[in-house]
């Protein structure tokens, strides 16, 4: 049994995608990329953290908003016509949790990037919730780290005691290898402007201190596509 995303959650063109996915799980899908349009521009938009840091162009949620309808419409156009130019995103390190002197790199994009991100991972997300068994919580939509540690209380009950094993896999987004994301990616999703949108993102750089660089491993750790879609196939 999956642990698909609730019904009411869903926009009827999301409700039609999860239909499918789950009905067929093997179907590989070709044509998503025509259900983003004006409306589910502007539910990505409205998706976005607005208080989040800029990006390298410096643009937050305010300037943005001045010119909202054409801004996004004109976002749309160079989306699907492939005009779009992924700007490099803005690395930051934050001190990592539990740690006294490691750092985990942050990459932050440009405010109009997480809009398009979000527009795609909305369509992602949707087939590959499909996938998901009940007992996986991770960047999951309706889903939380506090749901994940009271499932895990409760079954800990259940069984009476037992072990519980914590497993982390170190610098996992940071050395990911790009053709084997893009393999999976299209073991269900091989649609043209959503998969050339992704590689934009892939090759798109890294500003830190004022330099450039193009890796050639890993995703930054921040992007709103990353996480849910991008670097979870099966659970």
């Amino acid at each position: 049994m999956t642990g698909a995303q609730k019904p009411e959650w869903l926009s009827p063109k999301q409700r039609r995608i999860a239909e499918v996915a789950q009905q067929r799980p093997d179907e590989v899908f070709t044509s998503l990329a025509h259900l983003i349009d004006d409306i589910w521009m502007l539910q990505a938009y409205h998706r976005v953290r607005k208080d989040g840091a800029v990006g390298v162009d410096g643009v937050d949620h305010t300037a943005y908003e001045v010119d909202l309808e054409a801004n996004l419409r004109s976002l749309l156009d160079r989306a699907k016509s492939g005009t779009y130019v992924a700007p490099p995103v803005r690395r930051v390190c934050i001190p990592k949790p539990g740690s006294v002197t490691e750092t985990r790199p942050l990459g932050i994009p440009t405010f109009e990037d997480k809009i398009l991100q979000k527009a795609v991972a909305l369509v992602l997300e949707t087939v590959y919730e499909q996938d998901f068994l009940d007992c996986s919580y991770g960047f999951r939509p309706g889903r939380s780290a506090h749901q994940a540690l009271e499932a895990l209380w409760h079954q800990t009950m259940e069984m009476g005691g037992g072990w519980i094993v914590e497993v982390d896999i170190r610098k996992f987004f940071d050395t990911i290898e790009h053709g084997h994301l893009r393999e999976l990616l299209k073991r269900r999703v091989h649609d043209g402007v959503l998969l050339r949108l992704i590689g934009k993102w892939l090759n798109a750089g890294v500003l830190e201190e004022g330099k450039l660089t193009f890796p050639e491993a890993g995703t930054p750790q921040g992007g709103v596509v990353t996480p849910p879609t991008m670097l979870r196939n099966r659970p």
